[in-house]
């Protein structure tokens, strides 16, 4: 079985389009659907099984809109509502179709977290706290978390099959140089490009052309963007967007339900 690498959500915190918002990318996203943005998230599917990576606000719309029928495991890069906001809609899942506690990696510093937010939770999710630089295996594919910038404890994550590497940063600000070093050269590296216009939260996020300028750096062959807000600085719309790729080779911009073989 090929691994495949899927993109659920490519939007940053509001969405796009947002209910409170009348900016023309979320105009254009509202007459255009294929231009609106689910809160970021992905699918991993091995033959160990589909592991989700997050957990958004918009997960159940995400998981019927791709037709995924089933979750066997879940890594969390962080504990922000947007990327864990979803936990709760497996509840059912698990007490109704598999009847079984479905495994949840998280930060460390989450955990208790957790217990605030889910009380309720402890008998669906199976909580571990994963831990930097190891690497988990599942049946065909590895998944290894590394140390992003964000402000909080986060990773993204390196996943590894048949000889392709795929590294997943859908929130950080540059890498910290022992992340740089493992995702160096790899297939794909898609990453945090919240803002088109001035960063201001730079040590939380990055720009387009600073996701861009790390892809190089990395020497990634491939640099996809993600976590995009089209309200953050300067509004944009999705022609915009496309201008500003087609000046750099082997760079493209994420969408939701964008897919990767490995």
């Amino acid at each position: 079985m090929k691994v495949k690498f899927k993109l659920l959500g490519t939007g940053a915190g509001p969405g796009t389009p947002s209910f409170f918002c009348d900016c023309p990318g979320c105009r254009e996203a509202r007459m255009k659907p294929a231009f609106s943005r689910t809160r970021s998230g992905a699918l991993l599917l091995t033959e160990a099984g589909s592991i989700l990576v997050d957990t958004s606000p918009d997960l159940r719309l995400q998981l019927v809109r791709e037709r995924v029928t089933c979750v066997d495991t879940i890594f969390m890069t962080h504990w922000h509502y947007d990327h864990f906001g979803g936990l709760g809609e497996l509840e059912y899942y698990s007490k109704l179709a598999t009847k079984q506690c479905i495994p949840l990696y998280l930060p460390p510093s989450a955990e208790s977290e957790f217990d605030r937010a889910f009380p309720h939770l402890r008998e669906v999710f199976d909580v571990t706290p994963w831990s930097f630089d190891t690497t988990y295996s599942f049946g065909n594919a590895e998944i290894t978390p590394l140390e992003a910038c964000h402000g909080i404890e986060t990773a993204g994550f390196l996943v590894e099959s048949n000889g392709k590497r795929l590294a997943y940063f859908p929130d950080t600000a540059g890498l910290p140089e022992t992340s740089a070093r493992k995702v160096e050269g790899a297939d794909w590296l898609i990453c945090d490009a919240t803002f088109y216009g001035d960063n201001w939260f730079p040590e939380a996020h990055m720009s387009i052309v600073q996701a861009i300028q790390l892809g190089q750096a990395v020497k990634a062959c491939h640099t996809v963007l993600t976590h995009l807000s089209v309200h953050y600085s300067e509004p944009v719309v999705n022609g915009q967007l496309e201008e500003v790729v087609r000046r750099y080779a082997g760079v493209e911009i994420g969408y939701d339900g964008l897919e990767f073989e490995m």
